[in-house]
């Protein structure tokens, strides 16, 4: 696997986290833009702003199911003495051609018609009697069950002012102008926005495609049977979920048995469709960190390094990381720790933002308040790491959830939140305000 210049550091050297983060921040670039399809551009973030080229609505249509009349013809009109006006033909949607309303005239016009010559408002058809001299109705009756009813006459019960249930023309948009920026995320009503305008192709960042793979021999895929000293690999799931709703595209890769040999040859392989790697487990000092022994060391001639170098960081939980490029276009990878929390704290703290800087976006970080902290005691932190505490926030408070423990998996899946306590200080008590990290 070719990869790289190896990167190196002093072995002793405590990153802190801004300090870790800030390197994979320089490291990685946004992609280049593509043109894409409106729907495989779903998600994807615009690299030039769009000015749309006809106005919304493009002409003047109804926005009800009813009548196209003058108002002088229905000016005074009520139940107990009706405007009986002439049925001259029917306005449909999509009409190119429609039929012009005289003095005395009304012609049946659908939602989304164009209002038709002579025509100046709109009364609804529960305004009428639809035709049927027979009080007020409640609907039109099919046009292919009763094609009369687009000619005879209609008796209107109420006045209608001017324009009345009409849609002007560019009263949403007018042709010129500019209606999406860049840097937006494309969601379902930019899309459908785009479509709207006429357009069927726009210029974004694709979104990053993601490989996501777990170590360890230990590991056994979820509905196969437990054998003494396994465990169920939950950290492949539970990051390829999160890089998806970071807006990455991801792939889950089944977990790699510790042998370095094996390991690199599945990142080879996965190469060719990642635009970045994450790893989790074999990150620390233990005789079977095969993540850092694959990845740490020069292999032969033609794979001379790996190009991640491995860091101690003052955080809690989350202490081993790995970063670097591998392959040749240096693909970015960044290999976290095995335990889930400090797995799954450490995407959120690093990988999420490598990948919002992959998209494009200006603000790649999760939103961060003030909270008062709600707890039975105070919260101790060791001295000199940042620790991340979960916790669930509400309202402007956060109460801790479960213990620091990293591998209580059941508390994170009730955390909304990430209490920080700065390497400073080494006890929170209650109603301390505090900094929180919002995870949702």
């Amino acid at each position: 696997m070719s990869s790289a210049a190896p990167r190196t550091a002093e072995a002793d050297h405590l990153w802190s986290v801004d300090e870790h983060l800030n390197d994979i921040l320089a490291t990685v670039r946004p992609l280049d833009p593509i043109e894409l399809n409106l729907l495989d551009a779903q998600g994807c973030v615009l690299v030039e702003d769009v000015t749309v080229p006809v106005s919304l609505p493009p002409f003047d249509n109804s926005s009800m199911d009813g009548y196209a009349v003058r108002v002088a013809d229905v000016a005074g009109a009520s139940e107990e003495y009706p405007a009986s006006l002439e049925v001259v033909g029917d306005v449909a949607a999509g009409a190119a051609d429609p039929v012009h309303v005289g003095p005395g005239q009304a012609a049946r016009i659908m939602t989304g018609a164009p209002l038709p010559p002579g025509a100046e408002t709109v009364v609804p058809v529960e305004w009428t009697d639809g035709g049927l001299g027979e009080g007020p109705a409640s609907g039109m009756r099919a046009r292919s069950l009763a094609p009369e009813g687009a000619g005879g006459q209609v008796s209107v019960y109420r006045p209608a002012p001017a324009r009345a249930h009409v849609r002007a023309e560019a009263s949403d948009v007018r042709a010129g102008d500019r209606v999406l920026e860049a840097g937006t995320v494309l969601g379902p009503p930019q899309i459908s926005l785009l479509a709207a305008v006429g357009r069927g192709t726009v210029r974004v960042r694709p979104r990053p495609r993601v490989v996501v793979l777990s170590t360890g021999s230990e590991l056994v895929q979820p509905d196969e049977p437990l054998r003494p000293g396994q465990i169920y690999d939950s950290n492949s799931f539970a990051l390829t979920a999160a890089a998806r709703d970071a807006g990455a595209i991801a792939y889950r890769v089944g977990a790699v048995a510790d042998d370095a040999e094996t390991l690199r040859d599945t990142i080879e392989d996965q190469l060719v469709r990642a635009d970045l790697m994450v790893t989790s487990g074999g990150v620390s000092v233990g005789a079977y960190d095969v993540v850092k022994e694959a990845l740490s060391h020069a292999g032969d001639e033609d794979e001379p390094g790996s190009g991640v170098e491995f860091r101690k960081l003052a955080m809690q939980p989350g202490k081993p990381q790995g970063f670097g490029t591998v392959g040749p276009d240096h693909t970015p990878l960044l290999a976290l720790p095995g335990n889930p929390v400090s797995s799954y704290v450490s995407f959120e703290l690093f990988v999420r933002p490598a990948i919002r800087t992959l998209m494009g976006l200006k603000d790649v970080h999760r939103p961060r308040v003030r909270a008062e902290l709600r707890a039975e005691k105070a919260l101790t932190s060791p001295k000199g790491r940042r620790q991340f505490l979960r916790g669930r926030y509400a309202d402007g408070v956060v109460t801790p959830v479960g213990g620091a423990g990293s591998h209580l998996v059941a508390a994170l899946a009730r955390a909304n939140a990430l209490v920080v306590v700065p390497e400073d200080v080494e006890d929170v008590a209650p109603g301390t305000e505090v900094e929180v990290v919002l995870l949702g």
